[in-house]
């Protein structure tokens, strides 16, 4: 089984190009930029920049969950916003989703992310 169908199997978050969710190379797994969308049924969701980055967040989580994995073992995360003004929503939507565990982490001012989302968030994690 491959990652995609390891992936596939907690969740309907499906690549929208020529790429997979997630891949694992010695011991390291890279998600790819992820956002507002429902695990469920695959629909964006939109919302303010915390909602976005929450549910990006608990997406990551699924994922890494998926391949044996989770939050307490994300090394670094680079999230993407379209305005640093959100730094501080972002900021808080972190605090609240790793509370104590304190990964590395890069936030990127973008013009603007696909699909009009505020924000998107990649990560790197142990397995």
């Amino acid at each position: 089984m491959d990652n995609m169908e390891t992936v596939a199997q907690v969740c309907n978050i499906q690549p929208n190009g020529h790429y997979v969710q997630a891949t694992v190379h010695n011991g390291t797994i890279y998600v790819s930029g992820q956002f507002s969308v429902d695990a469920d049924t695959g629909e964006r969701k939109f919302g303010t920049v915390r909602e976005e980055a929450k549910q990006a967040l608990e997406n990551i989580e699924l994922i890494l969950k998926a391949l044996g994995s989770d939050r307490s073992k994300i090394l670094k995360t680079t999230a993407y916003v379209c305005s640093m003004d959100d730094w501080g929503e972002v900021n808080e939507a972190y605090a609240g989703f790793f509370q104590e565990h304190r990964p590395a982490r890069t936030i990127v001012n973008a013009k603007e992310l696909h699909f009009g989302f505020k924000v998107e968030i990649e990560a790197i994690a142990a397995l």
